[in-house]
């Protein structure tokens, strides 16, 4: 068998020519030259923490079903003369608006968007049938295992804070109406503290010209959006959710994240890799590869604006709960115990740098980022930055993280499964308290 060769050394990261500028209307546009295809990106960010969670899902559901002057059909057809869509969607954080176009039919895109944004009607009709799908994706979450340990988790890692809860039930979605998503609209949807990032093969300043001529209409200022800070972690009995007959177990923990500004984000990033984080992590190599419980158990810090948390997640076999609950704290626990090993450290490095070079290497991938990164007043430069700090990271930093933040003491566990079958497993690990 031949040997692999040697990996290349980490190639530098590049970021391309940006512009950024604030509107009179008070939004932040930030253009990015990006010449790989002749297509161009676009983002927008506003925020919309706090917004009734019913309200806020169908809004973005349906604020491309129409304007005073352009029906659904009119918006989709705009578009498609200049090879574009645009779509909506909606967090605890913010609403986006992600899109793309030819680089010929910006001026079009940003056209239509304008329009939506200061004259979307919300027609009785388009929302009567877009409430009717999203009652019927609602319940249809409610009887996936991920969707319903997720609830759980949540509730349990936020308690009354308003992350704790992030999808509505269907009945508060039937009795949402058209008005109230107007009313909804005209509040919130507003430029003041939103965020327009445009990725294309264009030079920035022109794409900001003609976000400025578009949206010049678009006024408003911004509504108090701001979510409070995250709770800290309360650790405690591990929270049992049953569900009868089930022939598997989700399994998710949750540990202390840190935002992306704090300085020890980048040690803390490669710790969650060696742990769970990537294909050849340690979590992964146990319990698929060595035991066979799972099939992909992955590890992740999951970022919001009010705080950010490391999750956890695996779907084992129920006769295996319990074992497979006992190695990951063996897992997590040895990594807050003993430094890691230069190689298996330069390896999980050398996956987080090039997965940032990758995220970054098309248009739609640096628009996304950009937008992302501005929410949190962030700018592209944080990449170089970060990548910097994942190269610089050794051995010592990684272990400090993983002794602060990873500890199994520190984590909150919630178990989605047959209780009749699994809770003696679990209590027989830890202290184990129903849903």
């Amino acid at each position: 068998m031949r040997e692999l060769p040697a990996l290349g050394p980490n190639r530098k990261l590049k970021l391309p020519k940006q512009a950024e500028q604030t509107l009179d209307n008070g939004l932040t546009v930030i253009a990015i030259r990006r010449s790989a295809v002749p297509l161009v990106e676009l983002r927008l960010r506003v925020p919309f923490g706090r917004a009734p969670l019913a309200r806020a899902m169908l809004l973005s559901q349906t604020l491309f079903s129409g304007t005073s002057t352009m029906s659904t059909t009119d918006i989709a057809a705009g578009l498609q003369t200049v090879g574009g869509a645009l779509d909506a969607g909606h967090d605890p954080d913010r609403l986006l608006i992600s899109g793309n176009a030819l680089v010929t039919g910006l001026d079009r895109m940003l056209e239509i968007l304008a329009g939506v944004l200061t004259d979307a009607t919300y027609p009785t009709d388009e929302v009567a049938t877009e409430r009717e799908v999203l009652v019927d994706h609602l319940q249809v979450a409610q009887q996936q295992p991920a969707h319903l340990v997720r609830v759980a988790l949540l509730k349990r890692m936020y308690g009354r804070h308003p992350y704790a809860v992030q999808t509505p039930e269907p009945g508060q979605v039937k009795g949402v109406r058209p008005g109230q998503l107007r009313a909804l609209h005209a509040d919130r949807v507003r430029p003041d503290g939103a965020t327009l990032v445009i990725v294309g093969d264009l030079p920035p300043e022109r794409a900001i010209e003609a976000a400025a001529k578009a949206l010049d209409g678009w006024t408003g200022l911004a509504r108090d959006a701001v979510v409070p800070p995250v709770p800290p972690l309360e650790t405690g009995p591990l929270v049992l959710v049953d569900r009868p007959g089930s022939v598997q177990s989700s399994l998710r923990i949750a540990l202390p994240g840190l935002p992306r500004q704090h300085p020890d984000h980048a040690a803390l990033q490669l710790a969650n890799l060696v742990f769970g984080g990537y294909f050849s992590s340690r979590w992964t190599e146990n319990i698929r590869e060595d035991k066979g419980y799972t099939y992909g158990p992955h590890s992740g810090i999951e970022h919001s604006v009010a705080g950010s948390a490391l999750i956890a997640s695996a779907e084992v076999a129920t006769e295996v709960t319990g074992p497979a609950l006992l190695e990951t704290r063996y897992e997590l626990g040895r990594l807050a115990s003993l430094p890691v090993e230069a190689e298996e450290l330069e390896q999980a490095r050398r996956y987080a740098l090039g997965s940032l070079q990758l995220g970054i290497s098309t248009q739609a991938g640096l628009a996304t980022h950009a937008a992302e990164y501005a929410g949190y007043g962030l700018r592209l430069d944080y990449l170089a930055e970060h990548a910097a700090k994942l190269a610089a990271a050794t051995r010592e930093d990684v272990f400090t993280a993983a002794q602060q933040y990873l500890a199994p003491a520190r984590a909150v566990t919630v178990v989605l499964g047959d209780a009749a079958a699994v809770e003696g497993q679990l209590a027989a690990l830890t202290e184990v308290q129903r849903a």
